[in-house]
């Protein structure tokens, strides 16, 4: 007899766990409340970008103006060693990155504008309009390193 209440004990013990597990709610936010959450940080998104585009602007001319800078110091280094400053990219040892409209990271398109024994004119021009407003940031940089923004973005 001890034996068969020590079974139906053990038989109804799972049935009340199951009815306790049932009883305990995990409280949590439902899913309206969540679409309403990510509403409204994309409406605090979308009043804080116009006053960023600036910031982000400036930030992305600093790639072309090292770019430029690094260029200078490698028509230098031509100037230094032949008497002439080079025409071409590849016989300084500059390789342009990846632009962003072929895949890759770059905003900006090196060139060598003009090169000659007495000076060079390099540009650096965005292949992305920044702000939108159709007009594509330039920068130049000659053979004083006179570095100046020709074209605003």
């Amino acid at each position: 007899m001890v034996r068969l209440y020590s079974l139906l004990k053990k038989q109804g013990a799972p049935r009340k766990q199951s009815l306790r597990l049932n009883e305990r709610r995990l409280r949590a936010f439902s899913l309206p409340e969540l679409l309403i959450v990510l509403v409204i940080i994309g409406i605090l998104v979308l009043i804080a970008l116009p006053n960023l585009m600036p910031l982000i602007s400036k930030a992305k001319s600093t790639e072309a103006q090292q770019q430029l800078v690094y260029l200078h110091t490698l028509e230098k280094n031509e100037f230094y060693a032949h008497s002439r400053y080079s025409g071409s990219l590849d016989e300084l040892g500059f390789e342009q990155s990846k632009l962003v409209t072929d895949g890759g990271n770059a905003n900006y398109r090196i060139e060598i504008v003009q090169a000659d024994e007495h000076g060079f004119k390099a540009t650096a021009t965005a292949v992305v309009d920044f702000n939108g407003n159709g007009q594509y940031n330039v920068w130049e940089i000659d053979q004083d390193k006179n570095l100046r923004e020709v074209v605003k973005d």
